[in-house]
């Protein structure tokens, strides 16, 4: 069974089909193993985004909410921001090298090929956000 992530927060606006939640940084992300990795461990305050719920009538602005996603959605997320960009750059190296660049060139060739990834990434956002969701759930 997937673990659920969770993080409790206040409705800060309700408009399109998009409840934006608030949640605070918690001590419970001292012990999670992707705190490391993890934008929300890094900052206060996160606003996180939950697509069209079922009952939209049933959430108020102000109102303390719970957040969730299963941790197989931030293992996603984590393989998408990190581990393919790592193993891309890789890639691109050793081909650059084994074809005669420079240490230099070999680099830059590598760093360079992040952006069309990012752009492909930025273009599918949407699509991608469909895939990696959020619930939300009344505090209890």
């Amino acid at each position: 069974m997937d673990k659920e992530i969770s993080h409790e927060g206040i409705v800060e606006s309700i408009q399109d089909g998009v409840i934006e939640v608030r949640i605070n940084q918690a001590s419970a992300c001292n012990g999670c193993k992707v705190a490391a990795h993890c934008h929300a461990s890094e900052s206060k305050e996160k606003l996180i985004a939950v697509h069209a719920p079922d009952d939209m009538a049933k959430w108020q602005v102000g109102q303390a909410v719970t957040v969730t996603t299963q941790s197989s959605m931030a293992g996603r997320a984590l393989l998408l921001a990190f581990g393919v960009p790592l193993l891309l750059m890789l890639l691109a190296l050793m081909i650059a090298l084994a074809a005669g660049s420079s240490e230099g060139v070999a680099a830059l060739l590598a760093l360079g090929v992040l952006l069309p990834y990012y752009l492909v990434l930025w273009f599918f956002r949407h699509r991608i956000g469909r895939d990696i969701t959020f619930e939300i759930k009344d505090r209890q």
